[in-house]
Order: structure tokens, then C-alpha cells, then sequence
């Protein structure tokens, strides 16, 4: 496909994206503005980027690290996250970087995370990674141990914890994924209820391209959607 090929099929998706939003979160109480629509990056070229951050985008995730870098220099002004699986020997080439850092995952993650701010003299904002469906093959912590670990890692210089994301089991049908979205929120409101230092509970991420709506319903204020916005994408190059 040609760039303007590509710019006018993300028009149109991003139209029907923000409309689809408005309406879930209307549903749900809330307004359009309550929802952070964070747009997942990955393998997207960064005029395409560059794009729909001209028409609206104000949030985008990259996942991994060296393309991040790459893209780096060339975004438009936008809110930087990095929303991938991050390995602890990159952590020190991000962390001044990106806003926010998703998914972290264990406590030998955050140390890094502490110990890489401390050295940069700022502060790492990140979210709390649940591994909601208790899979072995996600990582994450798993829900009983979350409330345990806010407290542990949120005592840890340079950081401070923003929320929690969650990516559930894939599922043929979106609804199916409701009942982890519950408990994501509820899991959400009890930590906010401890009023535990250091953290704050303001980002609950859950959601995607398949499933962003039932998120929205279930108190989802991020979602993250990549081929919804820009299409499918080889993820192997």
C-alpha cells in the first residue's frame, strides 16, 4: 500500500475507533475525554505514526526497545510509552525516554527500573503488569500477590506506580473476557483504597484492538490498540 493509501485507511479507522469509544464510554457513565486512547505502535512506520498523531493521537506505546530508538528522533511531539515485555539490560536505554512504562512485571524489573532513575535523577512512572488468567506463558504477578508487591515496589526510589494493565486470555468472543476485566477494576478500586504511598491508582490499561469496548464498560480508562488503528501487521520482521 502507498502512504496515502495507509493515512486514508487510518482515517477511517480512527473515526470509527473514537466513535466506538465515545459510545462504550458513554455506556459506562463516563465521556470520550475520561478514556486515554494509546495507540500501539509497533512495526509502524513513523510517518504513518507521525500521521495520526496529526490527527489526534496523543498516546503511543512502542514494544520494543531497539525499534523505539529508531523511531525516536522522528516522532511528532506525543505522550511516549513503552508497553512491551521490557528485559532488564534495556531498561537504562529507555528510561529516560518514554513516560510511562507498562508491564513491569516482577521485582527484579523494578530494581533495575529504581536503580536507573535514581542514576538519571528522575522519577519512572510505571504500571503494575497482572497476569490476570494465570497463564504460564504470560509473565506478570499473579492477582493475590499484587496489592503485596504495590506495597514492596512503591518503596523503591524513583519510581512511582501510576495503575495497573492486564492482557487477558485470548478468546474467540470479546465478552468472554469480561469477567477478567471485572476483576482487573476491582482489583484496582481495593488497592486505591489503601492509599498506599507512592502510588496512585489513575491507570487502569486493559483492552485492545478485539476487545477495547468490553474494557471500556469494566472500567477501563487506557486502551491500547495497534491493528484496529493501522491494520495487521507482520509481526515477525
Amino acid at each position: 500500500m502507498t502512504e496515502k493509501s495507509l493515512t486514508e485507511a487510518f482515517d477511517k479507522k480512527y473515526k470509527t475507533i473514537t466513535q466506538n469509544i465515545a459510545a462504550a464510554a458513554q455506556k459506562a457513565g463516563k465521556s470520550y475525554e475520561d478514556i486515554i486512547l494509546l495507540a500501539a505502535t509497533k512495526t509502524v512506520d513513523v510517518d504513518i505514526i507521525n500521521h495520526a498523531i496529526n490527527s489526534g493521537i496523543d498516546y503511543i506505546g512502542e514494544n520494543r526497545v531497539q525499534e523505539f530508538l529508531s523511531k525516536y528522533e522522528s516522532y511528532a511531539p506525543v505522550h511516549k510509552h513503552f508497553i512491551g515485555h521490557l528485559q532488564t539490560n534495556k531498561v537504562k536505554d529507555i528510561i529516560d525516554k518514554v513516560e510511562l512504562i507498562h508491564s513491569v512485571h516482577s521485582y527484579k524489573l523494578a530494581l533495575e527500573i529504581s536503580k536507573q532513575a535514581v542514576k538519571k535523577n528522575l522519577t519512572a512512572n510505571i504500571l503494575l503488569e497482572v497476569n490476570i488468567g494465570n497463564e504460564s506463558s504470560k509473565s506478570g504477578f499473579l492477582y493475590q500477590e499484587v496489592e503485596d508487591m504495590v506495597q514492596k515496589i512503591a518503596q523503591l526510589e524513583g519510581i512511582k506506580i501510576k495503575g495497573l494493565m492486564a492482557i487477558p486470555p485470548i478468546c474467540e468472543n470479546a465478552q468472554q473476557n469480561r469477567p477478567y476485566f471485572a476483576k482487573m477494576k476491582k482489583l484496582f478500586i481495593d488497592i486505591a483504597a489503601k492509599k498506599i504511598d507512592n502510588s496512585s491508582m489513575d491507570i487502569l490499561s486493559m483492552g485492545m484492538s478485539d476487545d477495547y469496548e468490553v474494557a471500556i464498560s469494566e472500567g477501563a480508562n487506557m486502551v491500547r490498540i495497534g491493528s484496529s488503528l493501522f491494520g495487521r501487521r507482520n509481526y515477525n520482521i
